[in-house]
């Protein structure tokens, strides 16, 4: 008996795999529908949780900032947690969790914290509130509840009463102002006033 042609051969194997291969396609198939995950609404992509009627009530800005330079050539620059502009025209808009920095061209710095802030752009004034403390590049760290700073000049002030360290000891003051000095362009001074008393550490 002749051994099968191998065309025969071929063409066998072709008409069995027609057959194998849909019916294996489909248990494959069958399989995954089988095992597949039963989808949990809960894992949903989660949304945030916010009170859109309160947002359209008193809308507000995250994370916001805002830089400039001063005529006298400072960098100033402010950053919030939170700001909810003015509703009403005159009404100054307000900031929680502030911080502010000024950079001065002699190379110093002075930074300010505050839990509350208001821009009074009719002024062109920062009001800082709630307790603020202020460090400067110089060695001074104060804290006293407001300060004013003028956002087209460097002058930054506070009339409320303040405790201070610096490179001489322990300050207690009525008020402080950190401007440029009047009498040396270029050059920034930081001074106390209203009954300002000095607590000398030699080891300062």
């Amino acid at each position: 008996m002749a051994p099968p042609r191998p065309d025969n051969l071929h063409s066998r194997l072709v008409s069995w795999l027609k057959v194998v291969l849909p019916l294996a396609a489909l248990a494959i198939l069958s399989t995954l529908f089988l095992v597949a995950r039963t989808i949990n609404p809960d894992d949903a992509i989660p949304y945030a949780d916010v009170d859109v009627a309160d947002r359209v009530r008193e809308p507000r800005i995250t994370a916001p900032t805002w830089a400039g330079i001063t005529s006298d050539g400072a960098a100033l620059s402010v950053e919030a947690a939170a700001a909810r502009p003015g509703q009403s025209p005159g009404e100054e808009g307000r900031a929680a969790a502030l911080r502010a920095r000024i950079d001065t061209p002699d190379g110093a710095s002075a930074t300010m914290a505050a839990e509350t802030g208001a821009l009074d752009s009719d002024a062109r004034l920062l009001r800082l509130g709630g307790g603020v403390e202020v460090t400067t590049s110089t060695g001074y760290h104060l804290t006293t509840e407001a300060v004013t700073a003028d956002l087209d000049a460097t002058d930054v002030r506070s009339d409320s009463a303040l405790d201070a360290t610096g490179p001489l000891g322990r300050i207690e003051a009525g008020s402080m102002r950190l401007t440029e000095d009047p009498e040396a362009a270029g050059s920034y001074v930081l001074t106390f006033g209203n009954r300002v008393k000095l607590i000398y550490d030699p080891k300062k």
